[in-house]
């Protein structure tokens, strides 16, 4: 089984200011990220906006991302947008034919609760030819359940509550691994039982979260805990408040290429570009 331990950049993607894919950024940011020690790359999921991407935009940063990849990181496919399970399959068997790993993909938005989640995970996994991440608001029996489908290896949790990821830990099948959503409780996540974490403040700050992952790895307690609150205010920033807009702007005063996000993500206000610049302040890439 694919192991997934460590940290998973969920690489948001970049736009020139006509909102069109700005594809000449994509290798400066990957091979400034490429000199940490990341686990891999998610690449065209929730953070890259891949609910704003074409099919051909998604294929087309999915070639771009892995040309340069350092060797060795896993390539996971993030399927954001996707509503059929038709369209889910063959973007996941795309995704394969590129040499991707994994993909990640997020339940159905569109029919509310006419929509059956675990039906759609379960067809999905029945037909993509790559093992299959599951992500959205799922209950912790829903995931327990999907653990024991053969081609659904992993869960990302976006709770950040402890007791849920042990729970789900404990319950799930043997192997079934857990994958913590948010730089804003990385650590306890990771504490709790996850095996890694895609948390999107790694596109602006990658260090913090490797050095947390590290501490976490090595035991060390103190060292993960300091990390973690160094970046609670910045993270919660990027995060909730302020969201992939922010964190672009982030990357932008970090040494990346963020740039603005596609309508209809409203931009910054200079109160909130002003907020974060300070927030980071000492928190570099």
């Amino acid at each position: 089984m694919l192991k997934l331990q460590g940290i998973f950049l969920p690489a948001t993607t970049p736009f020139d200011y006509q909102g069109e894919l700005y594809k000449t950024k994509v290798r400066p940011n990957v091979e400034k990220w490429n000199m940490v020690k990341l686990a891999g790359y998610v690449v065209c999921g929730a953070t890259g906006e891949g609910v704003h991407l074409s099919a051909e935009e998604k294929a087309t940063m999915w070639v771009l991302v892995a040309e340069c990849a350092e060797p060795g990181r896993l390539l996971l496919a993030g399927l954001a947008g996707c509503e059929s399970v038709r369209e889910t399959v063959a973007l996941a068997n795309q995704a394969a034919g590129l040499g991707y790993h994994a993909v990640v993909a997020g339940a159905p938005r569109s029919y509310g609760n006419l929509a059956d989640p675990e039906l759609y995970f379960r067809a999905v996994a029945d037909q993509a030819r790559i093992p299959v991440i599951v992500s959205g608001a799922l209950d912790v029996e829903a995931v327990i359940r999907l653990s024991q489908h053969p081609n659904i290896i992993a869960a990302e949790d976006h709770t950040g509550d402890t007791e849920t990821i042990k729970r789900m830990a404990q319950q799930a099948k043997a192997g079934f691994q857990l994958l913590a959503g948010s730089a804003a409780s990385l650590w306890p996540s990771l504490d709790a039982g996850a095996s890694g974490a895609m948390p999107a403040f790694a596109n602006a700050a990658p260090y913090a979260c490797i050095t947390i992952w590290e501490a976490h790895r090595m035991r060390e307690r103190e060292a993960a805990l300091d990390w973690q609150t160094r970046i609670a205010q910045p993270a919660e920033l990027v995060g909730a408040r302020y969201g992939i807009a922010g964190l672009k702007h982030a990357m932008d005063g970090n040494g990346f290429y963020g740039g603005p996000c596609r309508l209809p993500l409203r931009p910054l206000t200079p109160e909130a570009k002003a907020a974060i610049e300070k927030a980071f302040d000492g928190i570099r890439g």
